[in-house]
């Protein structure tokens, strides 16, 4: 039987990529899509690539029903107002929000810029990315899905902090460059086309709210690692491309660490080490995962140094956002991990 399924927030990107993914889910049912200034429209209207695959009209969040899973994708601090009605609602909540992605209430104010109005409940939602919490995913009702910077940084770094070969009295150096669709769809200066086009600016050196997210996931036996993380817009839609500096505390060789990546990551359905000898596509690009939740992740050691550059790429719609909220609901629920989910990309594009 199919599960009933609602969104919270269903007329932006990583709402409107929801959806079509649980269209086509063979296991979920979509029951209500909602969004205020849409509410009465076809969902269509707003994600044209959805016709004739849905009639389903927006609704309004007051207008919204039990079901057995709730999607909340609605802008960061607003779904913390409304966490506590959205739980009478639904056994299981989803959140692709940044409201409760951190497990302390101290990081809201210096990273967000306000405090947490429901810091007791943050205990309760376990950190969506599948790979560091597959086990505490398939007994969680509140789930936080991570941010797709974070998600990308994580992912490239976590197999070598996790085995301890990370030289901690150095920064990790961390430059992600971002397609638009990371900021949204509400229209700015920033996405004006003239503003937008063959650009590559740097929008946030220092300071990026993401960075939180990657020190506590990076921690290890309270061993806190310095990150220094810098975001960068370049003229693309889709994708993320973060590539990290860390320096490791004895040398290794390829095949040291290639090994470390290969005990982490094996038996990982949407994780692949990318480090080719040769060609145009040997290290991880964002451009060939469009519409996948891969995550690509390569390395490249400095010969002459300790330094270790880690290339991680992934859609920030789909493993940064959606696909990776399907993918624990996927687990959650019990069903394979890569149900719905498994397209592997488009090439050319």
């Amino acid at each position: 039987m199919a599960v009933k399924t609602s969104i919270i927030g269903g007329s932006g990107y990583a709402g409107g990529e929801l959806l079509r993914l649980l269209l086509s889910h063979p296991m979920a049912q979509v029951h209500q899509v909602t969004s205020e200034r849409n509410a009465g429209k076809f969902v269509f209207s707003v994600h044209p690539n959805l016709r004739k695959r849905t009639q389903l009209k927006f609704s309004s969040v007051n207008d919204i029903e039990p079901v057995d899973v709730l999607f909340v994708a609605t802008p960061h601090g607003a779904s913390m107002k409304k966490m506590e009605e959205f739980r009478a609602l639904a056994p299981i909540v989803i959140d692709l929000s940044a409201d409760f992605r951190l497990n302390s209430p101290d990081g809201y104010p210096k990273w967000y810029a306000h405090d947490h109005i429901l810091p007791e409940m943050l205990t309760e939602f376990i950190y969506g990315i599948p790979e560091l919490h597959r086990d505490e995913i398939r007994e969680a009702n509140l789930i936080s899905s991570a941010g797709c910077m974070a998600t990308t940084s994580i992912l490239g770094l976590y197999p070598l902090f996790q085995a301890g070969v990370v030289d901690l009295s150095m920064p990790a150096i961390i430059e992600a460059k971002t397609g638009s669709s990371g900021s949204g769809n509400s229209a700015n200066l920033s996405s004006h086309h003239p503003e937008r086009a063959g650009v590559i600016r740097s929008f946030k050196p220092t300071g990026h709210r993401h960075s939180a997210e990657i020190i506590q996931e990076l921690t290890f036996d309270g061993n806190v690692p310095e990150i220094a993380f810098s975001a960068t817009s370049v003229e693309a839609v889709r994708g993320i491309l973060a590539t990290s500096h860390v320096y490791l505390k004895e040398p290794m060789t390829d095949k040291e660490v290639w090994a470390i990546y290969r005990k982490a990551y094996k038996d990982e359905p949407f994780l692949r080490v990318v480090k080719e000898s040769s060609g145009i596509h040997r290290y991880p690009e964002p451009k060939i995962l469009s519409g996948s939740n891969y995550c690509d992740v390569g390395f490249e050691r400095d010969p002459d140094s300790n330094r270790l550059v880690v290339m991680a790429a992934l859609d920030n719609l789909m493993k940064g956002a959606s696909g990776q909220a399907v993918q624990a609901f996927n687990i959650r629920m019990g069903y394979e991990e890569t149900c719905g989910i498994d397209f592997p990309g488009l090439h050319p594009i």
